[in-house]
């Protein structure tokens, strides 16, 4: 292989980013990958172990894991932690009885090691719904102003209608991009 082609490759590698999603059981996770990658949502099933997509998004390939939510599997999350870029966490917003849950599980997961710096990205799923709580509300329950130790953004969304996923995936991107990569 000449120069050249080597260090094509090595670049192309630099532009990989892994996103971990991750959320309480039905809170939208798999909607949100397969909406962003444009494949049908019309049947969604509980995701029982791990789904995996790769994603080009401007430069940079997106290699996307979503990874079951239910209270069995949330012990088997910490396997997908390694280099991890990105963490998106995804709300029910329309839940509120899981909100003391879902901020439990937050707060154990952003004192991991293996996570530590990594961008985390809230996005607040069915914010369409009737009585949906706002991003205030979220941002509130959660507690996600005490969060300093990585950067975050909470966006209300949904992935039904797509509204605002894209502009939380270049949210992520960005901030990612902008700590982990230097293009001159």
């Amino acid at each position: 292989m000449g120069f050249r082609k080597m260090l094509k490759k090595i670049r192309e590698k630099e532009l990989e980013m892994r996103i971990l999603i991750l959320g309480l059981d039905n809170a939208g996770k798999t909607t949100i990958m397969k909406r962003f990658n444009g494949e049908d949502i019309s049947t969604i099933s509980p995701t029982l172990g791990f789904n995996i997509k790769t994603i080009d998004h401007n430069i940079y390939k997106l290699h996307m894991w979503d990874v079951g939510g239910q209270k069995s599997l949330r012990s088997f999350w910490r396997n997908y932690f390694e280099s991890t870029d990105g963490l998106i966490w995804v709300v029910d917003s329309a839940d509120r009885r899981r909100l003391e849950d879902c901020k439990a599980e937050l707060r154990v997961l952003i004192k991991e090691e293996q996570l530590e710096g990594a961008t985390l990205l809230i996005f607040a799923n069915k914010a369409d719904l009737p009585g949906a709580l706002s991003v205030d509300e979220i941002n509130e329950a959660l507690d996600l102003d005490s969060i300093k130790t990585h950067h975050w953004k909470i966006l209300a969304c949904s992935a039904v209608s797509a509204q605002n996923l894209l502009q939380g995936i270049d949210w992520l991107v960005n901030d990612i991009s902008s700590r982990i990569f230097s293009l001159d």
